[in-house]
């Protein structure tokens, strides 16, 4: 053997162990990709075993619903004080006079904390609730703030918190999905099933999106005729040369996924069903969640479910309120927020309430928020636009003392003040409760441990989980 032979032959070896040592790096997450419906022990002993998040699409008004504020009353009709600063607005709404909240605040339950007359029936249960009166984001947009609040970026393409939630714990039933996605029949989201896509994880982890009725993914029941021996034989032929296949093209990730989703059809196409029928359910239960009620219907029916879910194993819920326009109320709170305060506020108290009395809520954390709030100054004399500085959420569940507010925004809610809960550290805290630390939850993309709360370092917020 020559030099130029030595140094060629010696150049492709190096190549090999350089591609070899690429491949052991991808292998993880392929290896989690085909494991993705087995569940997975959390870094410490969680505080929740899953969650269910309500998602009130289009930024319902915190000053509205759960923030009071005495100054906004008293300065109604005025325009905002020099004393606040510039404020970034999407529709040049600074110089609008303020809007007095569109309904009284009571003090409810033991607890004696506030909640608006819009929500008589979740107000009743605030003795549950840890309102976040502290919130903020970093856009203005909704399908920027809608990808923030639900990835952790306002950049479309990274992976969604359930997305994360079912990589690092898998699903407690290899029946069903580990994270399902219950949209609302209106109409999408701003920004669409990004929203719940799995980003650069493997596909395996995105939201599957389900509805009631007796056909809740479209295209999963069998063709009449085939029994159920006949399709498993036809599914094990065809998976066995599917895995071949993949094993010739390195493990796609779009084809491991594709794979691994026709085994797991198979299984729901008698475990789906038996989830979305409402017709087991008493009929105590259907009037508790409103299902009599043409208002409350919808909603209520997509609450029943996420609890007939959560009995079932399934890891994370998403319940979303809100067609493409949803709780945005530009031109008038009263109209907007009212229809959407009757289409939820009982089924929502039904499910709190169901939960604790089922022993649910011990160990199930219930997320209510949307992706931002709404200005304290008016729009169109009657409305508000957006605001992303200071807005209101709440937790219930999990350990998660109830009966109080966590931070504040300033005295006329229009940013977050005292004790602030950025967008990646609510999602860190919510990591958290379920056993896995935010630093460590990584997905190696692109030279970076990708995670969801960023690069940035990112506190939980511990005054949460007392």
């Amino acid at each position: 053997m020559n030099r130029r032979e030595l140094l060629q032959n010696a150049g492709g070896g190096m190549g090999m162990l350089a591609l070899n040592a690429l491949l052991q790096q991808e292998r993880p997450a392929h290896a989690a990709a085909n494991s993705a419906l087995s569940s997975s022990k959390p870094d410490f002993p969680p505080r929740a075993k899953r969650i269910i998040w309500l998602f009130m699409h289009g930024g319902p008004s915190h000053v509205d619903l759960w923030d009071p504020k005495p100054d906004l009353i008293k300065y109604a009709g005025k325009p905002l004080p020099e004393s606040f600063g510039k404020v970034m607005t999407r529709r040049k709404v600074a110089q609008n006079p303020l809007l007095a909240p569109i309904k009284p605040f009571r003090k409810r339950g033991e607890s004696g904390l506030e909640v608006s007359d819009f929500l008589p029936h979740t107000g009743a249960l605030v003795d549950d609730l840890c309102v976040i009166r502290s919130l903020h984001g970093d856009s203005v947009n909704h399908p920027q703030s809608v990808y923030q609040m639900n990835t952790g970026s306002i950049l479309m393409g990274h992976p969604s918190v359930g997305s994360w939630v079912a990589y690092g714990l898998g699903s407690e039933n290899a029946d069903m999905p580990a994270f399902v996605v219950l949209p609302d029949p209106g109409g999408g989201v701003k920004g669409g099933p990004p929203a719940w896509g799995s980003g650069y994880l493997p596909a395996t982890f995105q939201g599957t999106t389900m509805r009631s009725g007796q056909t809740p993914i479209l295209n999963l029941k069998p063709p009449a005729g085939i029994s159920a021996r006949q399709q498993r034989a036809t599914l094990d032929l065809v998976q066995s040369m599917n895995r071949r296949h993949l094993e010739a093209r390195d493990r796609d990730d779009e084809l491991s996924a594709r794979i691994a989703a026709y085994e797991l059809a198979f299984r729901m196409q008698t475990a789906a069903p038996e989830i979305v029928d409402l017709t087991q359910e008493t009929p105590a239960t259907h009037k508790m969640y409103g299902l009599d009620d043409p208002d409350t219907r919808d909603f209520g029916e997509r609450c029943l479910l996420a609890r007939r879910m959560v009995e079932r194993g399934v890891r994370f819920i998403q319940l979303y309120s809100g067609d493409t326009v949803g709780w945005d109320a530009h031109s008038d709170v009263t109209k907007n927020h009212t229809a959407y305060c009757r289409k939820t506020d009982q089924p929502i108290a039904a499910l709190l309430k169901d939960l604790k009395q089922r022993g649910l809520l011990e160990d199930t954390l219930v997320v209510w928020c949307g992706e931002f709030g709404r200005m304290p100054m008016s729009e169109q004399g009657k409305g508000r636009d957006h605001n992303p500085w200071g807005y209101c959420g709440w937790l219930a569940g999990a350990g998660i003392t109830g009966g109080r507010a966590y931070g504040a925004t300033d005295p006329i809610g229009l940013r977050a003040a005292e004790q602030t809960v950025h967008v990646n550290q609510f999602h860190a805290t919510l990591l958290h409760l379920l056993g896995l630390d935010h630093e460590t939850l990584t997905y190696f993309h692109n030279g970076l441990d990708e995670r969801l709360t960023g690069p940035a370092e990112v506190e939980i917020v511990k005054g949460l989980l007392t």
